[in-house]
């Protein structure tokens, strides 16, 4: 698998990263398994997880399968800290709640270091230069390699790269933005892509497959097995399952009969390929689904099928987005 540059920095990552959002919870121990041999054996090495995936248990169990299963040095490990079980706080920043989460990461993970930690979510009730200084301290002290964030919008992550490159000291240079991105979710391109260009900051696409929609599996019905029909997911996927997805959906169903290949390649090499997007992030269920997310390494699209796609889904960006004059 081709090997790209995380942001304006020397960590390289494949150009396709695995998810563990449903391990420890919907991906059981054999699966998981399964997934990470797959994965490592065509050439993968980002693997992203995060402390409250399976309330840690994703963490556990890629530390579990580690330990035998694949070499720990031919991995990229990312992890997250920040998104707390609090009702009344859903987010903590804090300085001191962010390194005692990276060491309770570090113990189920059972190594000493991630190549890659990010804050998971903006925090409005912690300064952020707070939050960047547990970056600076993480990195500083060998627990991690490379820092980032997720979720940030457009200005809170141009302040906080900002912030590492023209506060005094030793400052550690984000990395990378996890971020949603996918042809029904363009929501990115608005400020926070534009943001991460000018910055040097490396774009990680979480859901490139629009939760799965962009698939073609919801068409005409919700599978049984899918996690459209499951109690817990069910709410996460049914915003992308209108009628605006669906002629997006249907646009991509005709590229891939044009190429002769699936929805799901067309849609992931799509995302794959827009400009600052480092690695998108696929959280398969089990291995036949990640082989054929992996088949996209040979697919390049055609440039007139790019623009067909990009005219389908494009988002209504005006003011101030658009150079004013023109509008």
């Amino acid at each position: 698998m081709e090997q790209r540059h995380l942001g304006r920095t020397g960590l390289r990552v494949s150009r396709i990263g695995l998810g563990t959002l449903t391990w420890g919870r919907g991906t059981d121990e054999h699966d998981a398994a399964d997934l990470l041999k797959a994965f490592w054996e065509a050439g993968g090495t980002l693997v992203d997880t995060a402390d409250v995936y399976g309330d840690g248990e994703a963490e556990y169990l890629l530390g579990q399968l580690m330990d035998g299963l694949v070499p720990r040095r031919d991995l990229v490990i990312s992890t997250k800290a920040g998104s707390v079980p609090d009702p009344d706080r859903r987010f903590d920043g804090s300085r001191g709640h962010l390194l005692s989460a990276l060491d309770a990461s570090l113990a189920r993970l059972g190594t000493d270091h991630v190549d890659l930690w990010q804050v998971h979510a903006f925090d409005p009730d912690a300064p952020l230069e707070e939050t960047l200084q547990a970056l600076d301290i993480a990195v500083s002290s060998g627990r991690a390699r490379y820092a980032g964030v997720s979720n940030y919008c457009g200005w809170q992550l141009a302040k906080a790269a900002t912030w590492q490159l023209a506060a005094p000291g030793t400052r550690t240079r984000l990395a990378s933005t996890q971020m949603e991105y996918s042809l029904l979710q363009r929501g990115v391109e608005r400020e926070v892509l534009p943001a991460a260009l000018d910055l040097g900051i490396g774009l990680l696409p979480s859901s490139p497959l629009g939760r799965g929609v962009l698939t073609g599996k919801y068409r005409n019905a919700t599978p049984a097995d899918s996690r459209g029909a499951s109690e817990q997911l069910a709410p996460f996927v049914a915003p992308y399952l209108d009628d605006a997805a669906g002629r997006i959906v249907d646009a991509v169903a005709t590229a891939a009969d044009g190429l002769a290949v699936t929805p799901l390649q067309v849609a992931l090499a799509w995302v794959r390929d827009r400009p600052g997007v480092a690695a998108p992030i696929i959280g398969a269920r089990n291995a036949p689904q990640l082989t054929a997310a992996l088949s996209v390494e040979t697919l390049s699209l055609p440039d007139e099928i790019c623009r067909a796609l990009d005219d389908v889904s494009a988002p209504v960006h005006h003011y101030p987005d658009h150079d004013w004059s023109t509008l």
